[in-house]
């Protein structure tokens, strides 16, 4: 029991850290976007498109542990996202777009093209799922980091009138 309370009291502290992380509420709505988007189209790359957090995380300035919190969420709910990433990515691909691989049998052509539906759909659900997410957690940790002010205000102004 000793170790559960070990272990709980570790991921609260690192949420903590989290909600707290340097350079406030956007850097970290924009970690959790990133990570959102890329596992949109992570599986029928098989786990390539993973690579794609760090420097995207870098370039715009994304919170990593944020981001791959994004990335777990989407493995969550990525299973009931698959039909709308095929439908999707059936609108953006040409109509006539086929492989004929003479070394592959029919059935191997088929699932190339599935998977570059997933994927092409994917990234553009993913960047979608992204920018609406983004919003909500930006605004719910700005707003949990007022209450905390105010909160500390109150606090001190108790303190002061005390003493």
């Amino acid at each position: 029991m000793h170790r559960l309370q070990q272990i709980r009291r570790w991921l609260k502290y690192k949420y903590m850290m989290l909600i707290r992380a340097k350079g406030g509420a956007s850097i970290v709505a924009m970690g959790f976007a990133i990570g959102l988007a890329i596992e949109m189209f992570t599986l029928p790359t098989l786990g390539f498109a993973f690579v794609l957090i760090f420097p995207l995380c870098y370039l715009l300035k994304g919170n990593m542990p944020a981001a791959l919190i994004g990335f777990v969420v989407g493995k969550v709910i990525y299973i009931p996202m698959m039909y709308p990433n095929s439908k999707v990515g059936g609108w953006i691909l040409p109509k006539n777009l086929s492989f004929h691989l003479a070394i592959f049998p029919e059935w191997f052509n088929h699932l190339l093209l599935t998977n570059l539906k997933l994927i092409v759909g994917g990234m553009v659900d993913g960047a979608i799922l992204g920018m609406i997410c983004y919003f909500p957690i930006k605004m719910s940790l700005n707003a949990y980091k007022l209450k905390r002010k105010d909160k500390r205000k109150m606090i001190r102004t108790k303190v002061e009138a005390s003493s």
